[in-house]
Protein backbone atom coordinates (compact mmCIF):
# COMPACT_ATOMS: atom_id res chain seq x y z
CA UNK A 1 0.00 0.00 0.00
CA UNK A 2 1.41 3.41 -0.98
CA UNK A 3 1.31 6.25 1.50
CA UNK A 4 0.91 9.98 0.97
CA UNK A 5 3.40 12.49 2.30
CA UNK A 6 0.80 13.52 4.87
CA UNK A 7 0.13 10.18 6.54
CA UNK A 8 3.66 8.73 6.34
CA UNK A 9 4.91 11.18 9.01
CA UNK A 10 3.09 11.09 12.33
CA UNK A 11 1.50 14.27 13.61
CA UNK A 12 3.54 14.12 16.83
CA UNK A 13 6.81 13.80 14.93
CA UNK A 14 5.82 16.67 12.64
CA UNK A 15 5.05 18.88 15.64
CA UNK A 16 8.38 18.02 17.24
CA UNK A 17 10.27 18.89 14.05
CA UNK A 18 8.36 22.16 13.57
CA UNK A 19 8.72 23.25 17.19
CA UNK A 20 12.50 23.37 16.95
CA UNK A 21 12.92 24.58 13.35
CA UNK A 22 13.30 28.31 14.19
CA UNK A 23 15.93 27.58 16.85
CA UNK A 24 17.77 25.27 14.48
CA UNK A 25 17.80 27.97 11.78
CA UNK A 26 19.21 30.50 14.26
CA UNK A 27 21.84 28.06 15.57
CA UNK A 28 22.73 26.96 12.03
CA UNK A 29 22.39 23.28 12.85
CA UNK A 30 19.60 20.85 13.68
CA UNK A 31 18.26 21.13 17.20
CA UNK A 32 19.27 18.24 19.51
CA UNK A 33 15.63 17.13 19.64
CA UNK A 34 15.54 16.92 15.83
CA UNK A 35 18.79 14.96 15.79
CA UNK A 36 17.46 12.60 18.44
CA UNK A 37 14.34 11.98 16.38
CA UNK A 38 16.40 11.08 13.30
CA UNK A 39 18.29 8.48 15.30
CA UNK A 40 15.32 7.18 17.29
CA UNK A 41 13.29 6.54 14.14
CA UNK A 42 16.25 4.98 12.33
CA UNK A 43 15.72 7.32 9.39
CA UNK A 44 19.42 7.96 8.79
CA UNK A 45 19.95 4.28 7.97
CA UNK A 46 16.63 3.63 6.24
CA UNK A 47 18.38 3.04 2.90
CA UNK A 48 21.11 0.80 4.34
CA UNK A 49 20.81 -2.99 3.93
CA UNK A 50 18.88 -4.97 6.53
CA UNK A 51 21.85 -7.35 6.69
CA UNK A 52 23.97 -4.43 7.94
CA UNK A 53 21.40 -3.25 10.48
CA UNK A 54 19.57 -0.74 8.27
CA UNK A 55 15.87 -0.65 7.44
CA UNK A 56 16.22 -1.08 3.64
CA UNK A 57 12.85 0.57 3.05
CA UNK A 58 11.23 0.58 -0.41
CA UNK A 59 12.30 3.67 -2.33
CA UNK A 60 8.77 5.10 -2.86
CA UNK A 61 8.20 5.02 0.90
CA UNK A 62 11.54 6.72 1.53
CA UNK A 63 10.85 9.49 -0.98
CA UNK A 64 7.42 10.23 0.49
CA UNK A 65 8.89 10.42 3.99
CA UNK A 66 11.63 12.77 2.83
CA UNK A 67 9.04 15.02 1.19
CA UNK A 68 6.94 15.00 4.36
CA UNK A 69 9.86 15.97 6.59
CA UNK A 70 10.96 18.72 4.16
CA UNK A 71 7.37 20.03 4.21
CA UNK A 72 7.84 20.69 7.93
CA UNK A 73 11.49 21.82 7.98
CA UNK A 74 13.56 22.07 4.80
CA UNK A 75 16.91 21.78 6.56
CA UNK A 76 15.93 18.64 8.43
CA UNK A 77 14.48 17.09 5.28
CA UNK A 78 17.70 17.86 3.42
CA UNK A 79 19.96 16.38 6.11
CA UNK A 80 17.77 13.31 6.28
CA UNK A 81 17.87 12.88 2.51
CA UNK A 82 21.59 13.44 2.00
CA UNK A 83 22.69 11.40 5.01
CA UNK A 84 20.28 8.53 4.39
CA UNK A 85 21.44 8.64 0.77
CA UNK A 86 25.05 8.24 1.90
CA UNK A 87 23.90 5.32 4.05
CA UNK A 88 22.65 3.66 0.85
CA UNK A 89 26.31 3.20 -0.12
CA UNK A 90 26.56 0.52 2.59
CA UNK A 91 24.90 -1.75 0.04
CA UNK A 92 28.11 -1.56 -2.04
CA UNK A 93 30.59 -2.33 0.75
CA UNK A 94 31.80 -5.69 1.97
CA UNK A 95 29.01 -6.97 4.28
CA UNK A 96 31.25 -7.17 7.38
CA UNK A 97 32.42 -3.57 6.93
CA UNK A 98 28.87 -2.39 6.25
CA UNK A 99 27.73 -3.99 9.52
CA UNK A 100 30.48 -2.22 11.49
CA UNK A 101 29.66 1.15 9.95
CA UNK A 102 25.87 0.98 10.24
CA UNK A 103 26.29 -0.50 13.72
CA UNK A 104 28.24 2.56 14.89
CA UNK A 105 26.39 4.30 17.75
CA UNK A 106 24.32 7.17 16.30
CA UNK A 107 25.58 6.26 12.82
CA UNK A 108 25.31 9.09 10.32
CA UNK A 109 26.99 9.18 6.92
CA UNK A 110 27.56 12.45 5.08
CA UNK A 111 29.75 13.56 2.24
CA UNK A 112 30.23 14.99 -1.22
CA UNK A 113 30.09 13.65 -4.76
CA UNK A 114 32.74 15.92 -6.23
CA UNK A 115 36.09 14.32 -7.11
CA UNK A 116 38.14 17.09 -5.49
CA UNK A 117 40.79 14.92 -3.88
CA UNK A 118 43.24 12.19 -4.79
CA UNK A 119 43.88 8.67 -3.51
CA UNK A 120 47.49 7.50 -3.87
CA UNK A 121 47.97 3.73 -3.97
CA UNK A 122 50.05 2.68 -0.99
CA UNK A 123 50.40 -0.90 0.12
CA UNK A 124 47.03 -2.53 0.70
CA UNK A 125 45.17 0.74 0.56
CA UNK A 126 45.26 4.40 -0.35
CA UNK A 127 46.58 7.62 1.10
CA UNK A 128 43.88 10.24 0.66
CA UNK A 129 44.34 13.99 0.39
CA UNK A 130 41.90 16.69 -0.64
CA UNK A 131 39.00 18.90 0.32
CA UNK A 132 35.31 18.56 -0.39
CA UNK A 133 32.37 20.96 -0.08
CA UNK A 134 28.72 20.78 0.94
CA UNK A 135 28.56 17.85 3.36
CA UNK A 136 25.05 18.29 4.74
CA UNK A 137 24.77 17.24 8.37
CA UNK A 138 28.56 17.33 8.71
CA UNK A 139 28.70 18.03 12.48
CA UNK A 140 26.82 14.82 13.28
CA UNK A 141 28.52 12.57 10.70
CA UNK A 142 30.32 9.48 11.97
CA UNK A 143 31.63 8.72 8.47
CA UNK A 144 32.15 10.72 5.28
CA UNK A 145 31.80 9.57 1.69
CA UNK A 146 33.82 11.10 -1.11
CA UNK A 147 35.11 10.64 -4.63
CA UNK A 148 38.83 10.82 -5.34
CA UNK A 149 41.11 10.54 -8.37
CA UNK A 150 43.33 7.46 -8.21
CA UNK A 151 47.10 7.90 -8.40
CA UNK A 152 50.20 5.71 -8.44
CA UNK A 153 53.64 7.21 -7.77
CA UNK A 154 52.08 10.65 -8.02
CA UNK A 155 50.70 10.05 -11.49
CA UNK A 156 46.99 9.80 -12.29
CA UNK A 157 45.62 6.39 -13.22
CA UNK A 158 43.60 6.54 -16.44
CA UNK A 159 40.78 4.42 -17.80
CA UNK A 160 40.48 2.99 -21.32
CA UNK A 161 39.29 6.37 -22.62
CA UNK A 162 42.29 8.17 -21.13
CA UNK A 163 40.32 9.97 -18.43
CA UNK A 164 41.29 9.91 -14.72
CA UNK A 165 39.93 6.96 -12.76
CA UNK A 166 37.60 7.98 -9.93
CA UNK A 167 36.77 5.81 -6.93
CA UNK A 168 34.32 6.34 -4.08
CA UNK A 169 35.50 5.97 -0.49
CA UNK A 170 33.92 5.89 2.93
CA UNK A 171 36.10 7.49 5.61
CA UNK A 172 35.68 7.42 9.41
CA UNK A 173 35.13 10.89 10.83
CA UNK A 174 38.26 10.55 12.99
CA UNK A 175 40.35 10.97 9.82
CA UNK A 176 38.44 14.04 8.64
CA UNK A 177 38.83 17.70 9.52
CA UNK A 178 35.68 19.83 9.30
CA UNK A 179 36.06 23.25 7.70
CA UNK A 180 33.16 25.55 8.75
CA UNK A 181 32.06 27.20 5.52
CA UNK A 182 28.26 27.06 5.31
CA UNK A 183 27.09 30.68 5.35
CA UNK A 184 24.11 30.41 3.05
CA UNK A 185 20.98 32.52 3.03
CA UNK A 186 18.79 29.45 3.52
CA UNK A 187 19.07 25.83 4.63
CA UNK A 188 21.10 27.21 7.50
CA UNK A 189 20.42 24.28 9.82
CA UNK A 190 21.68 21.78 7.25
CA UNK A 191 25.24 22.78 8.30
CA UNK A 192 26.55 21.72 4.88
CA UNK A 193 30.16 22.46 5.72
CA UNK A 194 33.34 21.59 3.87
CA UNK A 195 35.83 18.97 5.04
CA UNK A 196 39.39 17.99 4.27
CA UNK A 197 41.68 15.01 4.61
CA UNK A 198 45.44 15.48 4.81
CA UNK A 199 47.34 12.36 3.75
CA UNK A 200 45.34 9.83 5.78
CA UNK A 201 45.81 6.14 4.95
CA UNK A 202 42.74 4.00 4.36
CA UNK A 203 42.44 0.28 3.67
CA UNK A 204 41.27 -0.69 0.20
CA UNK A 205 38.07 -2.21 1.59
CA UNK A 206 36.81 1.33 2.24
CA UNK A 207 36.71 1.98 -1.50
CA UNK A 208 33.69 0.98 -3.56
CA UNK A 209 31.96 1.34 -6.92
CA UNK A 210 28.39 2.64 -7.25
CA UNK A 211 26.91 0.40 -9.93
CA UNK A 212 24.11 -2.17 -9.76
CA UNK A 213 26.54 -4.92 -10.75
CA UNK A 214 28.88 -3.90 -7.91
CA UNK A 215 26.23 -4.13 -5.17
CA UNK A 216 27.02 -6.44 -2.29
CA UNK A 217 23.46 -6.40 -0.92
CA UNK A 218 20.90 -8.34 -2.97
CA UNK A 219 17.76 -6.19 -2.64
CA UNK A 220 16.17 -4.13 -5.42
CA UNK A 221 17.18 -0.92 -3.66
CA UNK A 222 20.78 -1.48 -4.75
CA UNK A 223 19.83 -2.19 -8.35
CA UNK A 224 18.07 1.16 -8.65
CA UNK A 225 20.39 3.54 -10.58
CA UNK A 226 22.24 6.07 -8.45
CA UNK A 227 21.37 9.17 -10.48
CA UNK A 228 17.71 8.18 -10.67
CA UNK A 229 17.69 7.83 -6.89
CA UNK A 230 19.36 11.22 -6.53
CA UNK A 231 16.84 12.95 -8.80
CA UNK A 232 13.75 11.61 -7.03
CA UNK A 233 15.00 12.28 -3.51
CA UNK A 234 16.14 15.83 -4.25
CA UNK A 235 12.97 16.69 -6.19
CA UNK A 236 10.81 15.42 -3.34
CA UNK A 237 12.57 17.76 -0.91
CA UNK A 238 11.95 20.74 -3.16
CA UNK A 239 8.31 19.73 -3.49
CA UNK A 240 7.92 19.49 0.27
CA UNK A 241 9.29 22.99 0.76
CA UNK A 242 7.15 24.41 -2.05
CA UNK A 243 4.01 22.85 -0.58
CA UNK A 244 4.86 24.33 2.82
CA UNK A 245 5.42 27.74 1.24
CA UNK A 246 2.04 27.69 -0.52
CA UNK A 247 0.32 26.75 2.73
CA UNK A 248 1.91 29.68 4.55
CA UNK A 249 1.28 31.98 1.58
CA UNK A 250 -2.42 31.20 1.75
CA UNK A 251 -2.44 32.29 5.39
CA UNK A 252 -0.66 35.55 4.48
CA UNK A 253 -3.08 36.23 1.65
CA UNK A 254 -6.04 35.58 3.91
CA UNK A 255 -4.97 38.40 6.22
CA UNK A 256 -3.52 40.86 3.73
CA UNK A 257 -5.91 43.31 2.06
CA UNK A 258 -5.90 44.38 -1.55
CA UNK A 259 -4.90 48.06 -1.73
CA UNK A 260 -7.55 49.01 -4.30
CA UNK A 261 -10.35 46.54 -3.73
CA UNK A 262 -10.16 46.83 0.05
CA UNK A 263 -10.80 43.09 0.42
CA UNK A 264 -8.65 40.28 1.82
CA UNK A 265 -6.54 39.06 -1.09
CA UNK A 266 -8.18 35.63 -1.14
CA UNK A 267 -11.56 37.32 -1.65
CA UNK A 268 -10.32 38.97 -4.85
CA UNK A 269 -11.19 36.42 -7.57
CA UNK A 270 -8.19 37.16 -9.75
CA UNK A 271 -5.79 36.74 -6.83
CA UNK A 272 -7.46 33.60 -5.55
CA UNK A 273 -7.21 32.16 -9.06
CA UNK A 274 -3.44 32.72 -9.09
CA UNK A 275 -2.95 30.74 -5.88
CA UNK A 276 -5.35 27.98 -6.93
CA UNK A 277 -3.76 27.72 -10.36
CA UNK A 278 -0.28 27.23 -8.93
CA UNK A 279 -1.54 24.75 -6.35
CA UNK A 280 -3.24 22.73 -9.10
CA UNK A 281 -0.17 22.82 -11.36
CA UNK A 282 2.04 21.65 -8.51
CA UNK A 283 -0.40 18.88 -7.56
CA UNK A 284 -0.48 17.67 -11.16
CA UNK A 285 3.32 17.61 -11.48
CA UNK A 286 3.59 15.83 -8.14
CA UNK A 287 1.08 13.15 -9.17
CA UNK A 288 2.97 12.54 -12.42
CA UNK A 289 6.26 12.39 -10.52
CA UNK A 290 5.03 9.73 -8.13
CA UNK A 291 3.44 7.73 -10.95
CA UNK A 292 6.82 7.58 -12.72
CA UNK A 293 8.69 6.81 -9.48
CA UNK A 294 6.29 4.03 -8.51
CA UNK A 295 6.44 2.51 -11.99
CA UNK A 296 10.25 2.58 -12.06
CA UNK A 297 10.41 0.98 -8.63
CA UNK A 298 7.98 -1.74 -9.67
CA UNK A 299 10.23 -2.54 -12.63
CA UNK A 300 13.35 -2.87 -10.49
CA UNK A 301 11.53 -4.71 -7.72
CA UNK A 302 10.29 -7.16 -10.37
CA UNK A 303 13.84 -7.95 -11.42
CA UNK A 304 14.19 -5.70 -14.48
CA UNK A 305 16.87 -3.07 -14.97
CA UNK A 306 15.87 0.48 -15.82
CA UNK A 307 16.83 1.16 -19.41
CA UNK A 308 17.91 4.56 -20.74
CA UNK A 309 14.35 5.56 -21.57
CA UNK A 310 13.10 4.70 -18.08
CA UNK A 311 15.94 6.61 -16.42
CA UNK A 312 15.22 9.58 -18.67
CA UNK A 313 11.56 9.44 -17.64
CA UNK A 314 12.56 9.57 -13.96
CA UNK A 315 14.83 12.54 -14.59
CA UNK A 316 12.21 14.39 -16.65
CA UNK A 317 9.47 13.85 -14.07
CA UNK A 318 11.79 15.07 -11.32
CA UNK A 319 12.81 18.21 -13.19
CA UNK A 320 9.21 18.92 -14.21
CA UNK A 321 8.21 18.77 -10.56
CA UNK A 322 11.01 21.17 -9.60
CA UNK A 323 9.97 23.55 -12.39
CA UNK A 324 6.37 23.52 -11.11
CA UNK A 325 7.67 24.24 -7.61
CA UNK A 326 9.76 27.19 -8.79
CA UNK A 327 6.85 28.63 -10.76
CA UNK A 328 4.52 28.28 -7.77
CA UNK A 329 6.82 29.89 -5.22
CA UNK A 330 8.02 32.72 -7.47
CA UNK A 331 4.53 33.57 -8.72
CA UNK A 332 2.85 33.63 -5.31
CA UNK A 333 5.57 35.31 -3.23
CA UNK A 334 4.73 38.90 -4.30
CA UNK A 335 1.23 38.49 -2.83
CA UNK A 336 2.56 37.70 0.64
CA UNK A 337 3.55 41.19 1.74
CA UNK A 338 6.40 42.51 3.84
CA UNK A 339 5.73 39.90 6.53
CA UNK A 340 7.20 37.34 4.12
CA UNK A 341 10.37 39.45 3.92
CA UNK A 342 10.88 39.39 7.68
CA UNK A 343 13.81 37.12 8.49
CA UNK A 344 12.11 35.91 11.67
CA UNK A 345 8.91 34.78 9.94
CA UNK A 346 8.24 31.13 9.13
CA UNK A 347 7.35 31.88 5.52
CA UNK A 348 10.62 33.74 5.03
CA UNK A 349 12.59 30.78 6.39
CA UNK A 350 10.76 28.41 4.03
CA UNK A 351 11.32 30.80 1.11
CA UNK A 352 15.04 30.99 1.91
CA UNK A 353 15.31 27.24 2.29
CA UNK A 354 13.50 26.62 -0.99
CA UNK A 355 15.68 28.97 -3.00
CA UNK A 356 18.86 27.53 -1.50
CA UNK A 357 17.96 23.85 -1.93
CA UNK A 358 16.75 24.33 -5.49
CA UNK A 359 20.22 25.57 -6.48
CA UNK A 360 21.55 22.00 -6.44
CA UNK A 361 23.40 21.32 -9.67
CA UNK A 362 21.28 18.26 -10.54
CA UNK A 363 18.16 20.41 -10.50
CA UNK A 364 19.20 22.81 -13.26
CA UNK A 365 16.42 23.16 -15.89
Amino acid sequence: MLHTAVDILSASDARRIARHAPAADAARFLHPAQQALLHRRGWLTMLAPRSAGGAELPLPQVVRLEEAVAAVDGSMGWVLTLCAGAGWFAGFLAPELAQRIIGTPRACLGGSGAATGCAEEEGDGYRITGSWDYASGAPMATHFTLNARLQRDGQPLLDEAGTPRIRAFLVPAALVQLVPSWNSLGMRASASHSYRIDGQWLGKEYGFAIRPDAATAPGPLYRYPFYSLAYVTLAANVAGMAGHFLQLAGECMRHRRHARAGLPLLEVPEVAAVLQGRQDALAGARARFYAVLDDSWAQVEGGAALDAAAMQAVQAASLDLVAACRAAVDTVYPYCGLYAAREDSSINRVWRDFHTASQHSLLLP
